[in-house]
């Protein structure tokens, strides 16, 4: 599917970046404490059905996107990556088994974004360009990891929220595309935020666009378009259109709000979203981006 196909050249709205970050219910930060990582395998996978869903709707409002994926969940669905990849959408990395960056060494993490490129790659067939780090989990503790994925060869990376928020968070980051290394074409595009009284406020997506109404990430896409005349970054879960999901009855009470709350909802606010703007695959939205993005000026000594 072309990017463009739905949208004659004619059309002068700013196209946005749509993505997925492709994870399973058990997999999500607000539940890392309570379930353990060695029991993954025995817990029921619901990310194969909730992905058609998504491609149906994407495929109903003429749109394609960038399905940022874990490895581990490619590995158990080969089949379900090619299924996205053959839709015209990009398939890139959310790291292998969403650990944050800021729990790895460079070394570690360079092991854990290679592993799941390869996965990635061999499952779709398609090379991967794009990362974006589990929980947003790039920030200024990590310098480091700009510097690998841009040694192993990423265009660009989404893995920045510059927002101050209790799990994630860069305060200080660019709003808007950046280039964190001197020495590299390497490109970070935040996800996106709104200011709201004279300050930023989260805006892109995922429980943010459950909780609130979607007037509120009407208006913050449209200030973003409008008024910054930028491109804004918008994510979900593919868990999030499931509101049959196991329930976690374990979880802290603030961790059951955050990823319980408006998943009947949450199929019909995307439906609308994604026919009110105009949106695009993340690769895209680098390449157009690559001239306006500024230097964060990060020095290898400081990187090391």
């Amino acid at each position: 599917m072309n990017v463009q196909s739905s949208f004659p050249d004619s059309d002068t709205r700013i196209l946005n970046g749509l993505s997925v970050d492709v994870e399973d219910w058990f997999q999500v930060g607000a539940f890392e404490n309570v379930i353990k990582r060695d029991d993954w395998d025995s817990l029921r996978m619901r990310v194969d059905s909730n992905i058609d869903r998504i491609l149906d709707l994407f495929a109903e409002a003429g749109v394609t996107g960038t399905f940022f994926t874990l490895g581990w969940v490619a590995k158990k669905h080969p089949a379900m990556i090619r299924r996205i990849a053959d839709a015209g959408h990009e398939i890139a990395s959310h790291g292998y088994d969403h650990a944050r960056v800021f729990t790895f060494d460079r070394k570690a993490f360079g092991e854990d974004i290679r592993l799941a490129r390869d996965i990635l790659q061999d499952c779709s067939g398609k090379s991967v360009t794009g990362y974006r780090a589990p929980s947003f989990s790039i920030d200024q503790r990590t310098p480091w990891a700009f510097m690998e994925l841009a040694e192993q060869g990423y265009a660009y990376s989404s893995s920045v929220a510059p927002v101050a928020h209790d799990h994630y968070g860069w305060p200080e980051a660019p709003r808007f595309a950046f280039k964190p290394l001197p020495w590299s074409d390497l490109i970070e595009i935040p996800v996106t935020t709104a200011i709201l009284g004279g300050r930023r406020v989260a805006a892109g997506g995922g429980g943010f666009f459950r909780v609130l109404p979607y007037g509120f990430s009407r208006w913050a896409i449209r200030q973003v378009n409008r008024r910054d005349e930028r491109p804004a970054v918008f994510y979900f879960h593919p868990w999030e259109i499931d509101p049959e999901q196991p329930r976690v009855p374990n979880a802290p009470l603030r961790s059951k709000f955050r990823h319980y709350t408006g998943l009947e909802k949450m199929a019909g606010k995307l439906s609308g979203l994604v026919h009110e703007f105009r949106w695009g695959r993340m690769d895209v939205l680098a390449h157009r981006e690559a001239g306006r993005a500024v230097d964060l000026g990060v020095s290898q000594g400081e990187a090391a």
